[in-house]
């Protein structure tokens, strides 16, 4: 961030008045004008830390664990590396995810006391880093709703799904405030990331203020207030709610929670975070939120709390037209003529959590879980598209191999890192150890990064159009 940046004089006074007695100004401005260190989280769908400090250490990173997500590290890459950590072959692969280390609290708040958790609905959960790391909580297992209202935010959301490996997700695009009345008492827990003014960003956004006004966050905290009561509707009685945003103001956040306590009463209850980790005490406020400014963790601004919902509050579902379902569940000879031939022709086995279903000749995996809410609300994508039928058998998808391959099937060709880069840029390959047969698992480094199919003496590319990048990749 640059030292010279903009903060409005209403906005700074705002928060003197807010800043805890021991904290000061000074750090807070100090804070906001430096530069926001990196961080990434470890997607352990597709490795284990180990083998991702190994392969840092291989690259000359240096992580340094952050103390509130254990699959979360600030990273240091040497001065030489040009390759943007986007562009590494780590990245594209779905082994890591870039970010920001405070948003990484939510999510650990949500899965503190180690329940399993069923059904996790994310209400606001483009572009996917809080959906990525709830899935990974969830080891893929059970079923995970994730909630986008804007269109283009979805289509984000998506790829880093398919990139990161989930399979247990149901994308839904609503006004999140449906989900009150159209699924009430039906989730497990709930993550209201909550669309808000953005104060906490200033130090990876120069433009955070560009809009900012009172009046402007007083209409986002109305927009709020609303999100969170259809949130609490569609909580069962003796679920996990946590509340949070990037921002600072306490119109966006305490006043939002103090909203919810006085709409239903003593069925709320505020679940203190100080022990959520080492030095949480330092960001706790006295109800138990974590309002994080800047200067406490050298980190962005966030606020987060945990809610329970320890009774009904009546919630009722509204009736809704009848819909047609596009998918058929497969019969069980159906189901295992495909897991038969997943097995047979990829060395891989379908997720025993999940069920098949067909439409036209496509093949899908859906979570089970997802079965009772289909005929109550339309999802935009379920599971993962497994395959295409065609006359002598399947024709099977990236995002299979992508979710469910590990890299040691029998199936797998290894590529060097100048193929591993033709692939990325959609080419063909010719591996120099020889010509096989049929569909195969491509890996490099022993990670899966896509599926091919020998022709003669080339790999023909399966990469999907929309991820072939072609500037500045990884060097090895």
């Amino acid at each position: 961030m640059h030292p010279n940046i903009d903060m409005p004089a209403l906005f700074l006074n705002q928060i003197e008045q807010i800043l805890p007695s021991h904290l000061s100004m000074t750090d807070f401005v100090d804070a906001c004008k430096r530069p926001l260190r990196r961080s990434i989280r470890v997607n352990t769908l597709k490795t284990s830390i180990e083998d991702f400090q190994r392969r840092a250490s291989e690259k000359g990173w240096t992580l340094t664990p952050v103390p509130w997500c254990d699959n979360g590290f600030w990273i240091d890459q040497d001065e030489n590396d040009t390759v943007p950590l986007g562009n590494t072959a780590e990245h594209m692969a779905g082994l890591f995810y870039i970010q920001e280390a405070s948003s990484m609290l939510p999510v650990t708040a949500l899965f503190e006391n180690g329940l399993p958790l069923e059904r996790i609905l994310d209400m606001a959960a483009a572009p996917g880093s809080k959906t990525t790391q709830i899935a990974a909580e969830m080891n893929n297992n059970g079923l995970l709703v994730a909630n986008e209202y804007s269109a283009s935010r979805v289509k984000v959301l998506h790829a880093n799904l398919l990139r990161c490996g989930v399979h247990n997700a149901a994308l839904t695009k609503y006004d999140g405030r449906v989900f009150g009345e159209w699924l009430p008492e039906t989730f497990d827990a709930i993550l209201l990331d909550a669309p808000c003014s953005g104060e906490g960003t200033i130090r990876k956004d120069a433009d955070a203020f560009a809009n900012w006004s009172l009046e402007a966050v007083n209409d986002i905290a109305n927009t709020q207030k609303d999100l969170i009561v259809s949130a609490f509707h569609a909580l069962k009685p003796g679920g996990t709610m946590v509340y949070s945003t990037c921002t600072l103001s306490h119109e966006e956040n305490q006043h939002v929670c103090y909203f919810l306590k006085e709409t239903f009463g003593d069925a709320v209850e505020f679940e203190p975070l100080n022990t959520l980790f080492d030095g949480a005490d330092a960001a706790c406020t006295e109800e138990g939120f974590l309002h994080v400014f800047p200067q406490i963790f050298d980190s962005e601004g966030f606020f987060v709390a945990r809610l329970k919902k320890t009774a009904s509050v009546g919630s009722e579902m509204i009736k809704k037209r009848p819909r047609k379902f596009p998918f058929l569940k497969a019969k069980p000879n159906e189901a295992d003529a495909v897991c038969v031939a997943l097995k047979e022709t990829l060395g891989l086995d379908a997720p025993v959590s999940s069920n098949v279903w067909l439409r036209d000749k496509e093949v899908w995996i859906f979570p089970a879980a997802i079965e009772a809410l289909l005929p109550e609300i339309k999802f935009d994508r379920i599971g993962l598209k497994l395959a295409e039928s065609h006359k002598n058998g399947f024709r099977w998808q990236h995002e299979t191999i992508m979710a469910l391959a590990n890299g040691s099937e029998p199936s797998c060709v290894e590529l060097t890192a100048q193929d591993a880069k033709e692939w990325y840029m959609g080419r063909d390959i010719r591996p120099s150890d020889g010509i096989g047969k049929g569909e195969v698992i491509v890996c490099y480094r022993n990670q899966p990064i896509g599926i091919g199919k020998w022709v003669g003496n080339r790999i023909k590319n399966g990469l999907p159009r929309e991820l072939v990048r072609d500037i500045n990749l990884f060097i090895d």
